[in-house]
């Protein structure tokens, strides 16, 4: 109690302080800018933005573009270094070396010039949009961006998404089934095929009670453009891809870490009951390895979002860039800069207690 009484009378000098010294000077202060127009315009967002909206709608298009780039960064980051974990510990030498080479070389350059690297293949080797690149039916790649196909949104598919949240439960009461029959008798349920025979039934009928509808807005070249479909710019592609190689790697490490630090004979039991390679690796030494994996991972997680900030050097309008615009357009560098630090210490801090709810559930029941 007597250091967070500390901390509070340091942070309300310190603002005292410096409102003195700023109502001295002259400069404006206050967070009344907000209301005010923009004037400028933001070249990707998911939010509706116009250069007539507020201040404050165009902070909270650069947070939505922000929190895009660390969600899908953080999942698919997770996924990458997770395989690439375990492949560093596969008896293939070769997959072994190709992983721990990736790992040596990504961890050691630096992100910002791994960003400007991929920024200028993206934009300067990939070719113009008349000539993209077409590897499957529905994707082109080219300088101006990735486009894909999308499905154009129908009221039926309300019931396809209801199915999928139908989906959700009924494979989470399956995989809690399967999960005490094996805890009470030994006896192995499959999981993965019923997960996926559910969510294939739910999302179907869902879909088929819904009308059905299954119009596709696939992008088509036409006339030198390609027309249709969803696309995403170069500079998405590039802190997204830029981020996820990067944090792979140190998640790659987490994982074997991790691995490595169960008991070797946990190793020899698992083999004694005859499991194989993958079996060990679900039922016997991933479920202890979180253990180990979960702290150092939710710190990459919180590394990971607050990187995204690096997207000002490629262009990306995440909340930084888009922060850093207004704080030139309205001179209140102050109140700019504190809510950039009050974003992402938000940020860290739902990431920070979300990871730790899982941790606590993930603990092994000692008996």
């Amino acid at each position: 109690m007597v250091a967070l009484a500390a901390v509070i009378a340091m942070a309300t000098c310190l603002l005292h302080n410096t409102l003195t010294n700023m109502h001295e000077r002259g400069v404006q202060s206050g967070y009344d800018f907000l209301s005010q127009p923009a004037g400028f315009s933001i070249s990707e967002t998911l939010l509706a933005f116009d250069s007539s909206d507020s201040y404050l709608r165009a902070l909270a298009a650069g947070l939505l573009n922000t929190l895009r780039v660390a969600l899908l960064g953080c999942v698919l980051s997770t996924v990458a270094g997770t395989l690439i974990g375990i492949g560093r510990l596969s008896r293939n030498v070769l997959l072994r070396s190709l992983c721990g080479a990736y790992v040596e070389a990504v961890r050691n350059v630096p992100l910002l010039l791994q960003l400007f690297a991929l920024y200028f293949i993206l934009t300067e080797l990939m070719p113009p949009i008349d000539a993209a690149l077409h590897p499957v039916a529905g994707l082109f790649l080219s300088k101006n961006g990735l486009q894909f196909p999308l499905p154009k949104w129908d009221a039926g598919y309300w019931g396809a998404f209801a199915g999928a949240m139908a989906a959700a439960a009924g494979g989470c009461a399956w995989g809690i089934y399967a999960r005490r029959k094996r805890e009470m008798n030994g006896h192995r349920l499959p999981v993965f095929v019923p997960l996926i025979l559910i969510a294939i039934v739910c999302v179907g009928a869902g879909w088929m009670l819904g009308g059905a509808p299954h119009v596709i807005d696939a992008p088509r070249r036409t006339d030198g453009f390609i027309d249709g479909g969803a696309a995403v710019t170069p500079e998405f592609l590039t802190i997204l891809i830029g981020l996820t190689v990067y944090n792979a790697a140190f998640i790659a490490e987490i994982v074997r870490g991790g691995i490595q630090s169960v008991p070797f004979g946990q190793h020899e039991a698992a083999a004694a009951l005859g499991l194989g390679r993958t079996l060990e690796l679900r039922f016997v030494q991933l479920p202890q390895a979180m253990r180990v994996i979960v702290p150092p991972l939710t710190s990459q997680y919180l590394n990971l979002t607050k990187n995204s900030s690096l997207a000002i050097a490629i262009g990306y309008p995440d909340l930084v860039s888009v922060a850093n615009t207004t704080l030139n357009q309205t001179g209140r560098a102050f109140e700019c800069i504190s809510l950039v630090m009050a974003c992402y210490l938000t940020l860290s801090l739902v990431t920070a207690v979300g990871m730790n709810i899982y941790n606590k559930r993930s603990l092994i029941k000692e008996r």
